[in-house]
Formats: C-alpha cells, sequence, structure tokens
C-alpha cells in the first residue's frame, strides 16, 4: 500500500463556529468511508500554520486518494494538496 498525506486549508466560509468542525468532520469522515471503501485511514492532524489539517492515509489506488481529497475540499469548503509518500529506506538514494 502507498502512503499520501492530504493537506487541507478551510475557506472561510467553511463554518461560522469551530464546534461546526466537528460535524462536518464525522460528515466527510462516513462520506469516505462509503465511496472510498478501500482507503485505510492513518492519522489526522490539527495544524496551525499554512495548513489547517493534515490526514495521513494509505491506499493502492490512487484515484480513491484523489476522491477522498475531492470529497474533502467539498463538504469543507477547502483546498487541499495530496503528497504521495516514500519511506526513507526505500527511497532510491544510494549508489
Amino acid at each position: 500500500m502507498n502512503t499520501y498525506i492530504i493537506l487541507s486549508r478551510f475557506s472561510p466560509e467553511a463554518f461560522d463556529d469551530p464546534k461546526e468542525f466537528l460535524v462536518l468532520t464525522d460528515a466527510v469522515t462516513q462520506r469516505i468511508k462509503k465511496e472510498c471503501p478501500n482507503l485505510k485511514w492513518k492519522e489526522s492532524f490539527a495544524t496551525f500554520g499554512k495548513f489547517d489539517v493534515v490526514d495521513i492515509v494509505e491506499a493502492n489506488d490512487q484515484k480513491e486518494v484523489e476522491k477522498a481529497a475531492t470529497i474533502i475540499s467539498g463538504q469543507w469548503h477547502s483546498t487541499t494538496e495530496t503528497l504521495l509518500c516514500t519511506p526513507w529506506k526505500e527511497f532510491p538514494i544510494r549508489p
């Protein structure tokens, strides 16, 4: 399985009250579970920087990750960036 990082930044219109974040999170999680059944969610982090949320997922099919990122963008009125990750031990930098 490949590991991906999905970086999300909320639009100012995403929610009025920070408590709404929990409601949105539940809705997004349920939709992704239903529409991306082969995606394995590893971890999610809230951050205070350029991005609001960092999600780490695993999948064999890049299309599932793209669909999940699209769901996040649509439900949260956010922008996302998706990165494919390679573990250091597998990174091809050895001579």
